[in-house]
């Protein structure tokens, strides 16, 4: 049996340690293979299965929305998707009866800019490039194509209290991109188009 259970990021920013890449689990792999068509028949993507086990298992499970749409994950929508990936794990024909709790989220502002689809995923925000084998950019993520992202640098305001200026568009190749985060900001969000939850954390169930 399942307890969906609602839960928020404890740590929203990104300010903590970063963490290690966990090591493989089969288990979490074979639960991964058998969610994702659930979760892809929701208009989502499966961004991770995670379990931590013991006699009650916890199965936490991230959902996103597909790259080329804006915005975050609502709490209907994890709501709504955590009654259907319950089911599936309660008809689970390999599962070997132990209880579980089943923990569904979306990703926080804080995670890493790793994959292309998180770059398109963050096109029109503010965010800070870590370049191999260059300076670091800030600046806002204009474009992203299948080679890399193009960025619209912000450069420091020379007196206090000044808007800072923008500087030419950068172009990084994927190549040259060790990682990226955004950063949290709370102007410049209508001349980019998007609505203040767009640059907030995001929910989690």
């Amino acid at each position: 049996m399942s307890n969906a259970e609602a839960t928020t990021s404890s740590d929203p920013t990104g300010s903590g340690t970063a963490e290690a890449a966990p090591a493989y689990n089969p288990e979490a792999a074979r639960l991964r293979a058998l969610l994702e068509p659930a979760v892809q028949a929701n208009r989502l993507y499966l961004e991770d299965v995670s379990i931590v086990p013991g006699s009650h298992r916890v199965v936490h499970v991230v959902v996103d929305l597909p790259q080329e749409e804006t915005g975050g994950v609502n709490l209907d929508v994890i709501a709504d998707i955590s009654r259907v990936l319950s089911d599936v794990l309660d008809n689970d024909p390999a599962d070997d009866g132990r209880p579980y709790d089943l923990e569904v989220s979306s990703p926080g502002v804080g995670r890493p800019l790793t994959e292309p689809r998180h770059w398109h995923r963050a096109k029109g925000r503010m965010v800070k490039v870590n370049v191999i084998q260059g300076e670091n950019v800030t600046g806002r993520v204009q474009s992203v194509d299948d080679t890399g992202v193009t960025i619209v640098p912000e450069i420091a305001a020379v007196k206090k209290g000044m808007k800072p200026k923008q500087g030419e568009p950068q172009n990084l190749p994927f190549d040259r991109i060790r990682n990226g985060k955004v950063e949290i900001e709370f102007s410049h969000l209508e001349e980019a188009g998007l609505e203040p939850e767009h640059n907030g954390p995001s929910e989690e169930a």
